[in-house]
């Protein structure tokens, strides 16, 4: 009966504990201090650059796993939208060793990035910052190799769809 009573006060009082509790921030960190964004260049249109993302990603051995036109479901639901694209790039085998060293990794893979145009008008590309996660990891040498392969292959497309690089 003990036992049931204290379900039932921890059952009422759980609500209010959720709506007080706050996630842990760090300290002076916002979310723009999470993620690398590149402007595209001038004369590159969003065209370009997708074409360049997934040639640049084709001769780095990445895959090109997933695409998301979120912009066209936007549309399709009524909700006006300005272009708004995640791709999805992954090295499978770099992904194995990574999960096989900790499921946590799952929630880093595929590698994002966006396209996305802003209110002005300019196009962005928007990734992670994968030294944030890269430096939190405590990565053996072997894996800090691979997770550092990544995070420059990455940088590599986007730096390839933000200039046009065909």
């Amino acid at each position: 009966m003990l036992r049931k009573i204290h379900l039932l006060t921890l059952l009422a009082v759980l609500p209010a504990l959720l709506l007080t509790a706050q996630a842990p921030r760090a300290e002076g960190m916002t979310i723009a201090d999470t993620v690398v964004k590149l402007p595209l260049q001038e004369g590159v249109s969003m065209d370009d650059a997708v074409e360049s993302m997934k040639l640049r990603a084709n001769t780095l051995n990445f895959k090109l796993v997933a695409h998301q036109p979120l912009y066209k479901e936007l549309e399709a639901m009524g909700i006006p939208s300005k272009r708004v694209e995640i791709f999805q790039f992954c090295d499978a085998r770099i992904a194995h060793t990574m999960l096989s060293e900790s499921l946590d990794f799952a929630a880093y893979l595929p590698c994002r990035i966006t396209l996305i145009e802003d209110k002005d008008g300019q196009a962005w590309l928007v990734s992670m910052d994968m030294d944030k996660v890269i430096g939190m990891a405590g990565l053996p040498p072997d894996l800090l190799a691979q997770a550092t392969k990544v995070r420059d292959a990455i940088a590599s497309i986007m730096e390839a769809g933000a200039n046009g690089d065909l």
